[in-house]
């Protein structure tokens, strides 16, 4: 090797007996960082069920996919705005190949943070074909207040 001349080796390009093989790995950790992105925090890595929530005028209206679960393997706990699911979904035994599997089964823990709060003692839930439905009472807001004064001859301040 001549370190004087100033001239460089030709750069030596590898071509892999597969030429898109470089194209799969790529796909595999974009998978896995995507996979990351869409899990809920609180499922310890596992994608977030389907949950869609509601607010009408008095309550929040909680839909949950868990399919499979029964209702004794489901939990659902109120910490302030935060209402927490807990449930199981059993193992599927196949009788044949399995040859894809894309549905979830294990624990489930999802964690819902509510716009508002609720009534943790007027919560209820039912499980219905694979949905969990909860419905979270929101307060009763506080009604006016009037004052009241003898001076004035109806008797309240409006």
């Amino acid at each position: 090797m001549n370190l004087g001349t100033g001239r460089q080796s030709p750069a030596v390009r590898w071509l892999p007996a597969e030429p898109f093989a470089h194209l799969d790995d790529i796909h595999h950790r974009t998978s896995r960082g995507l996979h990351h992105l869409t899990a809920a925090p609180s499922t310890g890595g596992e994608p977030a069920p389907p949950v869609d929530v509601e607010e009408t005028a008095g309550e929040f209206v909680i839909e949950l996919d868990l399919p499979g679960a029964a209702t004794h393997q489901v939990t659902v706990q109120c910490n302030g705005q935060q209402l927490v699911v807990h449930a199981q979904i059993p193992t599927r035994v196949h009788a044949g190949t399995l040859r894809q599997c894309g549905r979830r089964t294990g624990p489930v823990h999802y964690a819902i943070n509510l716009p508002g709060p609720v009534r943790g003692d007027k919560i209820t839930a039912t499980l219905t074909d694979g949905v969990l439905t909860i419905h979270a009472r929101k307060p009763r807001p506080c009604p006016t207040v009037y004052i009241v004064d003898a001076d004035t001859t109806d008797g309240y301040l409006p």
